[in-house]
């Protein structure tokens, strides 16, 4: 594996972004889901104008994993509002960390996820929390061996189909 460089994701990254959603989403979730579905999602969740909204979101933070002049994984972080559900301000929530399939296990993830522990120590929070979708398991183990335990769980809406995502979170 090269060298991986987080840089903070802007507007200007808005397909970057797009494209990495959409590839690594399908990669992890295509299995497990009907078509229908994921077209559905993949439309609303990854659609320009929503990335958009999302990129220029003040409590939201995007950042890009480069192997050189490649992209290989994304990291979404939301304080504030923008949190899917908590909304504690002395919370940060990772909404993503999606990595591309070609670099899974080359320690991308944990690159992002020690980006988004770097961010929630500058804010000063005290805990990061997140939801991981009950049959993923590889996800769960990550998150688990990061120190973070299940405290509750939420419903995923897949398309139409409902999901149950296992709420996780690690104070710091």
């Amino acid at each position: 594996m090269e060298y991986i460089q987080i840089k903070k994701a802007t507007t200007y990254d808005l397909f970057t972004v797009q494209h990495i959603g959409r590839e690594t989403f399908i990669e992890t979730f295509a299995d497990s889901n009907t078509e229908e579905d994921m077209s559905k999602y993949l439309e609303n969740s990854f659609s320009d104008s929503r990335l958009t909204d999302e990129l220029n979101n003040p409590d939201s933070l995007f950042y890009i994993a480069w192997e050189d002049d490649k992209p290989v994984g994304y990291l979404k972080l939301n304080t504030g509002i923008a949190q899917t559900e908590l909304q504690d301000q002395k919370a940060l929530e990772i909404e993503r960390i999606y990595v591309k399939s070609s670099h899974l296990g080359k320690k991308v993830g944990q690159l992002l996820y020690e980006k988004a522990l770097d961010v929630a120590l500058q804010k000063n929070n005290s805990y990061l929390w997140l939801g991981v979708w009950e049959k993923n398991p590889r996800a769960i183990r990550f998150y688990e061996k990061n120190g973070f335990i299940a405290f509750d769980k939420h419903i995923f809406k897949m398309g139409d189909d409902e999901q149950v995502d296992i709420m996780m979170k690690r104070e710091l």
